[in-house]
C-alpha cells in the first residue's frame, strides 16, 4: 500500500512542479527586473558578470594619431547558494482533502521560494552608495524624481529603469499623487492611483510595491535602479523531491532553488529612504 502511494504521489511530481514554477515567475517582482543568468551542470557554484566602463572621445588634432584607450572589464561574482522548504503530507490530508492538495502545495511552494527571491534582492537596496530621503520624511513623487536625476547625472540610460517601494511607503507616494486622495480628476497618473491604486509611471520610470522590503516602523528602503544594477543567477529552476515517511504515514515534499544574487553596478542604483506616515513608530 505504501508503495502504491507513493508511486501515485511521484506521479504527480510534474504538476507539482509545473505549479511552482509557474507560481514563482507570477509572483516574484524582481526576477523581472534585474539582470538574469543561468548556469548549467558542471559550471561550478559562482559567475562573474563583466560589464565595460564608460568611454570618453576626445577631439583628434589633423595628422596626430588617435590616442591608444585601454578597455578592460570589471566584474561581479555571484555565488550561488540553496534555498528549500519542507512539508510532510500525510496520506489522510491527501486522500480527505476536498480540493487538489497537490498543486495547492505547488503553489504555496512556488510563492514562497519566490518571495525568498524577492527578499533577497530587495534587501541590497540599503546598500546603494546613493541614496535620497530621509527615515524621518514621507516619500512623494519629488523623491521619484530626485532619484530619477541622480541616476541620469550618473549617464545612466532611461530605459530599463524601476523603482519599487514598500506598501506602507507607497500609500504617501500616492496620497500626494492624488492631493490626500480628493482630487481624482488631476490627470492620468492621478485617476488610475484613485481608481486601482497602481502609481503607474512617475518621469518615465514604472512604481511597483512589495511587502518583500524589510519595515521597521514604517520606515524602509526602497530604490530607483536599472537593470544592470542587480544581477540573479540561477541554476536550473525549482526542483521539488518527494520521500516517503512511513513512520508518519505521509510523504515529505520538499521544494528548492539554486541561486546567487549580488549588486553589479552601484552607479546604477538608488536607494529611496521613507517614513510612512500610517504606520506608529
Amino acid at each position: 500500500m505504501a508503495g502504491s502511494t507513493t508511486n501515485t504521489l511521484n506521479d504527480l511530481l510534474p504538476q507539482i512542479v509545473a505549479e511552482a514554477m509557474f507560481q514563482a515567475n507570477e509572483t516574484s517582482i524582481m526576477r523581472g527586473l534585474v539582470k538574469n543568468y543561468a548556469l548549467g551542470a558542471g559550471q561550478g557554484k559562482t559567475v562573474t558578470v563583466p560589464f565595460y566602463p564608460s568611454q570618453t572621445a576626445t577631439a583628434l588634432v589633423e595628422g596626430a594619431e588617435v590616442t591608444n584607450s585601454a578597455v578592460s572589464t570589471s566584474g561581479k561574482t555571484l555565488t550561488v547558494e540553496t534555498v528549500a522548504i519542507r512539508t510532510l503530507l500525510t496520506d489522510l490530508v491527501r486522500n480527505s482533502a476536498g480540493s487538489n492538495v497537490v498543486a495547492d502545495i505547488g503553489k504555496l511552494f512556488g510563492e514562497a521560494i519566490a518571495r525568498k527571491m524577492d527578499e533577497d534582492l530587495m534587501a541590497l537596496f540599503a546598500s546603494f552608495t546613493a541614496t535620497v530621503g530621509t527615515n524621518a520624511t514621507a516619500m512623494s513623487a519629488a523623491t521619484v524624481a530626485q532619484a530619477v536625476a541622480k541616476l541620469r547625472a550618473a549617464r545612466v540610460s532611461g530605459a530599463d529603469i524601476s523603482c519599487v517601494v514598500h506598501p506602507n511607503v507607497a500609500y504617501d507616494l500616492k496620497a500626494d499623487l492624488t492631493n490626500t486622495f480628493s482630487n481624482p480628476n488631476g490627470g492620468v497618473i492621478q485617476n488610475a492611483a484613485m481608481a486601482s491604486g497602481y502609481v503607474g509611471m512617475l518621469f518615465g520610470v514604472p512604481v511597483y510595491e512589495s511587502a518583500s522590503i524589510v519595515d521597521t516602523d514604517g520606515d524602509s528602503t526602497g530604490a530607483v535602479f536599472h537593470r544592470d544594477a542587480l544581477g540573479i543567477a540561477m541554476m536550473g529552476g525549482i526542483n521539488i523531491e518527494t520521500a516517503r515517511r512511513a513512520s508518519y504515514v505521509g510523504d515529505d515534499l520538499v521544494a528548492s532553488a539554486n541561486y546567487g544574487i549580488g549588486i553589479l553596478q552601484q552607479s546604477h542604483g538608488v536607494g529611496v529612504v521613507a517614513d510612512s506616515s500610517i504606520v506608529d513608530a
